[in-house]
């Protein structure tokens, strides 16, 4: 159904980005006559430097929302620059949740993220507050969806094992050996993910099974309907020069000073925390790796290459609004589809319903 919106109950193309729209008004009254199945949360995907936090913001100022982060790097404390954390003025108008909740020295899951943004859903629906879940790491989203595999914790002493192997046999070696021991998996992950090839790998050592196994045999649990936006950069030239100007932005504003503390903590090689693009290639610059132009070179690519990967993702949902970043009425938009599932009663979010639920 869509009523200048799209309701999925899954995670799996766009639906049109250029649907007429009424007032908020008129689209509730539209939805509360054709029986709107009552939502979960909004989700609101996108690329990096695609403008998802400034849209969270400006609807923050229409609408009562809780604005819930779908972002792996933003829940380390002390990343602040590099990950593009809202500032004090935007978190004043539209507090996020789910930023800076552990150490850089931690690993923080997909299924830990999954169990934390169910809770702030659930706040959002006590305190009268539409839940927004706005960001770009895509796992996260699919957890959050469609649920996620049961696996083993992880193993210190076989990851330093699996991460010395690499360094002698390099990263896509140890892709080929997954790729005999579990082509599946393999197909998924490509040969420099060093993350991934060592999960899998390790699961793999830990169980005895194939991490594709596992995955496909992830616990079920009631489909959740969610109304889900995509926010896409049609202006492809335009937006990568964006990535490169704010990379020369949080430069200037003191993100190498940043990774010098990071660095300075002298992480175990392979946290995420020393994965995060930018930062990773800045403190392969702090450990004598590389100029400092040419971190900058490298990090602007990986950059850019991440926002590719993001879109890559988002052509294959299903059930999504497409909305252009670079349109004007996409807060206006955003706020039509909101308004078609909840209704706005003196400051509060009330759920839509059909009429035989009310």
């Amino acid at each position: 159904m869509e009523l200048g919106s799209a309701v999925s109950t899954g995670s799996s193309a766009l639906t049109g980005s250029h649907a007429p729209r009424g007032t908020g008004q008129d689209a509730a009254n539209l939805a509360r006559a054709a029986g709107v199945e009552a939502v979960e949360a909004v989700l609101l995907k996108g690329p990096t430097c695609a403008g998802k936090t400034r849209l969270a913001v400006e609807l923050a100022t229409r609408l009562p929302l809780r604005v819930i982060s779908v972002d792996s790097a933003c829940v380390y404390r002390g990343l602040d620059i590099g990950t593009a954390k809202p500032g004090l003025e935007e978190q004043r108008v539209a507090p996020h949740y789910l930023v800076d909740l552990c150490s850089p020295r931690e690993r923080y899951s997909a299924a830990r993220f999954a169990k934390d943004a169910r809770r702030e859903i659930a706040l959002a629906r006590e305190h009268g507050q539409v839940p927004v879940l706005v960001g770009g790491t895509m796992l996260y989203f699919r957890a959050l969806e469609d649920g996620i595999a049961e696996l083993p914790g992880a193993d210190a002493a076989l990851r330093k094992a699996i991460q010395a192997r690499a360094g002698r046999e390099g990263w896509p070696s140890l892709h080929a050996q997954l790729k005999e021991l579990d082509p599946a998996a393999a197909a998924r992950i490509s040969p420099n993910d060093s993350a991934r090839i060592e999960r899998a790998l390790e699961v793999l050592r830990l169980t005895g099974r194939p991490i594709s196994e596992l995955w496909s045999a992830a616990p079920g649990f009631a489909p959740r309907p969610y109304l889900k936006f995509a926010l896409i950069p049609e202006d492809r030239p335009a937006w990568r020069r964006r990535i490169e100007e704010r990379f020369e932005d949080m430069m200037a504003r003191g993100w190498l000073e940043e990774t010098r503390n990071l660095h300075a903590m002298d992480l175990a090689p392979g946290l995420p925390a020393t994965r995060i693009a930018g930062y990773r290639q800045l403190l392969q610059h702090l450990d004598g790796e590389c100029s400092l132009d040419e971190a900058k070179t490298r990090g602007v690519r990986a950059t850019k290459a991440l926002g590719k990967r993001q879109l890559t993702w988002l052509r294959a949902e299903r059930g999504i609004t497409r909305l252009v970043a670079e349109d004007a009425d996409c807060a206006a938009r955003l706020e039509d589809g909101i308004r078609s599932h909840w209704e706005i009663r003196d400051g509060r979010a009330v759920s839509a319903r059909a009429p035989n639920e009310r």
